[in-house]
């Protein structure tokens, strides 16, 4: 080890005495790692607990539909059928926008629901301050173990006349300042590792991919390194170690608590999204316009109905060779849907806008942007609920126009037609129909969209370092 490496860990080394001697810095290193140990248990709970319930209610769902009896195709697109969204393993570490977002979807026929029961609205209004979480844990509480146990390292040794001594037995003062930001480092790796433990555990047990748990675990590494650089800059500039302690208290407060929750009401203020009772009324008017799917001779349907037997060449819809009520049904459906589609990508596509502008104000605090990173990594972002409810809605589709198909081939048009006549087909027809099974985003997608957040923080962390840097070379000249 060279001379100068030596005196950095010798200063490091000396840090960590006074860290340990001091009952309360082991006591709170000791508290934060009980209270995430705990959150890690508690939240791994209620995702296995969640779950086993959803998987126990998709499979009496499917159960259900299958039952069905011989009945008539279209009675059993209004019958519908359920879908629930499985939790991703990762979710236990950050549940992000999940206590928020619907977890169970209806499927019908001519609508598009979206998916319901979100957490927040079935508990306690405690929820909507936050779930305990680790990644709650590493987000807002760390830093502040870190404030309040680092804010003294470099001010300390200017308050008791150290400084000078050092400076004068030959110790630069970027060594000073890189062996207390070390010693801050080493605490705040302590503080990182059980739930680095329990992220290894939710992945072992989930079967994530390991890029995704490597990614989040970066992430909060960078995040408490960028907070032990803020700490031991503060210390630096300030002249005593309660004016840091105060000036630590003013960013933490301003960076983690108030422009994370300012900047979405902003974003909201900037592009408003219409209510769903808005878009209800919207999507029903036009709807309406598109013609009645049940009713064969609406007029809305001519043109299709004249296109079709020009097609078969018969001039009536009684000698087309398959039931024309079906055709109609199927012709409908892909007409609603895509007006259904229309509208659900205009309301994602106003969401991510405000995303942009939330992703915007990272430069700002560095939470935004390590929040981005690890919800998409954990798979509890906006874009994996939204993958859940296209392929829900893909499915659903599918389903529909399976039926409608069924309809049209299965029964005769002057049969579907006569009145009190029920025509029923074979409940096998719907035993057949395939089960959901939802596929999350591969890592590699994942690891994309988490991409521009990642930069984020290494900007922050670069910027931080040049500073301390900077700063640490004139710390020497201004005790002179």
């Amino acid at each position: 080890m060279s001379a100068q490496a030596s005196i950095v860990a010798r200063i490091a080394r000396e840090e960590w005495r006074a860290l340990l001697r001091d009952r309360a810095a082991v006591l709170g290193l000791v508290l934060l790692t009980v209270l995430t140990l705990l959150a890690a248990l508690n939240a791994h709970e209620y995702r296995r607990n969640a779950d086993a319930e959803r998987a126990r209610y998709q499979e009496r769902a499917n159960h259900e539909f299958q039952a069905q009896p011989d009945r008539h195709p279209h009675r059993v697109v209004h019958f519908g059928h359920f879908l629930f969204r499985p939790l991703n393993p990762l979710a236990a570490f950050d549940p992000g926008i999940d206590g928020y977002t619907g977890h169970a979807l209806f499927l019908e026929g001519h609508r598009q629901n979206s998916a319901n029961f979100g957490d927040v609205r079935q508990n306690s209004l405690l929820l909507r301050f936050g779930q305990l979480s680790p990644a709650f844990v590493l987000q807002v509480l760390a830093p502040l173990l870190l404030v309040f146990f680092g804010h003294a390292g470099v001010a300390r040794e200017r308050e008791r006349g150290t400084l000078r001594i050092l400076l004068a037995q030959g110790v630069r003062s970027r060594q000073l300042v890189l062996g207390k930001l070390l010693a801050l480092g080493g605490f705040a790796g302590l503080a990182l590792l059980p739930a680095l433990a329990a992220l290894a555990w939710f992945a072992l047990d989930g079967g994530t991919p390991w890029p995704l748990a490597l990614l989040l675990g970066a992430g909060y590494a960078g995040w408490l390194l960028l907070w032990a650089l803020i700490v031991v800059l503060a210390s630096t500039l300030a002249a005593r170690g309660r004016d840091a302690l105060l000036a630590l208290l003013a960013v933490w407060a301003l960076a983690v608590i108030l422009l994370p929750r300012w900047a979405p009401d902003l974003a909201n203020t900037a592009v408003a999204l219409s209510t769903r009772f808005e878009d209800a009324i919207h999507v029903q008017r036009d709807y309406l316009a598109l013609g009645d799917a049940h009713n064969p001779n609406d007029p809305k349907f001519s043109a299709f109905r004249a296109n079709l037997l020009k097609q078969y060449g018969v001039t009536r819809v009684e000698d087309l060779p398959v039931n024309y009520k079906g055709l109609v049904g199927m012709e409908g459906e892909r007409l609603s849907t895509e007006l259904f589609n229309g509208y659900a990508e205009a309301a994602f596509d106003r969401q991510e806008c405000q995303n942009a502008i939330v992703d915007g104000f990272g430069w700002l605090s560095p939470t935004l942007a390590l929040r981005r990173l690890s919800m998409a990594a954990a798979g509890t972002d906006l874009a994996s609920y939204r993958r859940f409810l296209d392929q829900g809605e893909r499915y659903r589709y599918e389903l529909v126009q399976g039926l409608n198909r069924l309809q049209a081939e299965a029964l005769t048009y002057t049969d579907d037609t006569t009145p009190n006549k029920e025509n029923r087909v074979s409940r096998a027809h719907w035993e057949a129909f395939p089960e959901f099974h939802y596929q999350a985003a591969p890592a590699g997608e994942t690891l994309v969209r988490a991409a521009p957040a990642g930069l984020v923080l290494l900007a922050w962390i670069g910027a931080l370092a040049l500073l301390a840097w900077h700063l640490a070379g004139r710390l020497g000249r201004s005790v002179r």
